[in-house]
């Protein structure tokens, strides 16, 4: 089977609007902030795009957080293995949450402060400033957490650094 027939194109809902320019100014994840300039959790907007009627986002108020589906639009490539920001051996690229993947997609869980119009004003974005949001998705407890689930990899890291542990801004290369 080739893989033409399964090319996909998609377009934005929206571009987000968010304080960080740069990579190596926003969080890692965006519940761990510390080592950001502010030490907070990032406001940020998300403005419909003009070719969505804005029924879209009825209904959506009433959630407190959303699933945010992004594309990390200034990803330039990929690897097999990547080095994850926390340190460690290197580690394929699909047990991570490197940007530079396969398909450059990604995936953020955010606080939804308001609805107002068009636009969402949301908190604890790690995404940076110009970010193409493809979809949302409403994160609903019940059915998107599992607290005592595996990570893998990840839950030794957290033993020998910490659970929240994350490396401070990047220095500018």
């Amino acid at each position: 089977m080739t893989t033409d027939a399964h090319d996909f194109t998609y377009r934005p809902i929206g571009i987000l609007r968010s304080p960080y320019a740069r990579r190596i100014d926003a969080p890692h994840q965006p519940t761990v902030v510390e080592g950001t300039e502010t030490g907070e959790q990032a406001l940020a907007t998300l403005e419909l795009a003009g070719w969505l009627d804005e029924k879209v986002l009825q209904d959506l108020a009433g959630f407190q957080r959303l699933w945010l589906i992004f594309a990390f639009h200034l990803s330039e490539g990929w690897k097999s293995t990547v080095k994850p920001p926390r340190g460690g051996p290197k580690r394929g690229v699909l047990a991570t949450r490197s940007p530079h993947r396969p398909n450059s997609i990604g995936l953020s869980a955010v606080e939804l402060v308001q609805v107002e119009g068009r636009t969402l004003k949301l908190r604890g974005v790690d995404l940076l400033d110009g970010t193409p949001v493809l979809d949302i998705k409403p994160y609903v407890p019940y059915a998107d957490a599992f607290p005592d689930s595996r990570a893998g990899w990840i839950d030794e890291m957290d033993a020998k650094l910490g659970r929240y542990s994350a490396p401070g801004p990047r220095r500018p290369r």
